[in-house]
């Protein structure tokens, strides 16, 4: 087979034998690998180059670290299975939904993925390919699809201390107005279309103006299982980039963030400084 990674590695197939195993690690935050006409099994490493992080703080647990595969609308040829305590886990069969899987495991656990190659008559046109993340600096909510971590408190409404926290650490702080709400049933994703009227923070061009007079918009995902519904007011929207779209973590209605983040001041328990006109 042959094997391409942007961002971190890459591999092919035709120089591997049938039956080896190739040893692979990735280090990057995220990337994307290709292996072309598979033959044979890779075993790729997770070994993140993680920040240093608050969380090993005295008395707290150790951060979990947070991986999430994506597999290409042409994974064929393959199957990818999670090696954790040796034991493996069916992660990507043949051929699978375009959905994201993650899972999470503790620093000094050893994990890998494990890519097995599927018998094929003719491994032409074959790939098996997929994007990754690699995260150790999701909190307690990732903004992620809920199925895929089992996480049944994606759906609560944010506590006070973690609306504080989401608007220190998320990777987009949008002050708007909810426009449409349309779901995705194959995904199992509900889409927020929100219109901004202040843009705090974004570590990427999630909201535009589109060239046009008028104020930004832009999207946000949430599961489908949240029951998001449109509805007047203004919010203040928080969350993560996961795959290159904006998952929902914290939104407030804005008047309950004001009065919420006032009284953090008033007791000296803000984490950060926030523009809270």
């Amino acid at each position: 087979g042959s094997l391409s990674l942007t961002r971190c590695c890459a591999h092919s197939g035709l120089s591997q034998e049938a039956g080896s195993v190739e040893q692979l690690s990735l280090h990057c935050a995220e990337g994307s690998l290709e292996w072309l006409y598979p033959t044979g099994a890779l075993r790729l490493r997770l070994a993140p180059r993680l920040p240093p992080t608050s969380a090993a703080v005295k008395g707290r647990s150790p951060p979990r670290v947070t991986a999430c595969i994506k597999p290409s609308g042409t994974f064929r040829g393959a199957q990818l299975y999670l090696e954790r305590e040796g034991g493996l886990e069916l992660l990507l069969p043949e051929a699978p939904r375009p959905h994201a899987r993650c899972f999470s495991w503790l620093p000094q656990e050893k994990v890998a993925l494990f890519l097995q190659a599927t018998p094929q008559p003719d491994i032409s046109r074959r790939i098996a390919a997929f994007r990754y993340e690699l995260r150790g600096d999701w909190l307690a909510r990732p903004a992620l699809p809920a199925a895929s971590l089992g996480n049944e408190g994606a759906c609560r409404p944010c506590n006070d201390t973690e609306i504080l926290m989401a608007i220190c650490t998320s990777d987009f702080v949008i002050r708007g107005s909810i426009r449409s709400v349309s779901n995705d049933a194959e995904l199992q994703e509900s889409i927020i279309g929100v219109s901004a009227t202040r843009i705090h923070r974004q570590k990427f061009p999630l909201f535009q103006a589109g060239g046009r007079p008028g104020r930004p918009v832009g999207s946000i995902r949430t599961p489908l299982r949240c029951g998001v519904r449109p509805g007047p007011g203004t919010f203040l929207f928080t969350g993560w980039l996961h795959f290159g779209e904006a998952w929902l973590s914290c939104a407030p209605r804005y008047r309950d963030f004001q009065r919420i983040y006032r009284g953090a001041q008033r007791t000296h328990q803000n984490p950060c400084e926030f523009p809270a006109d």
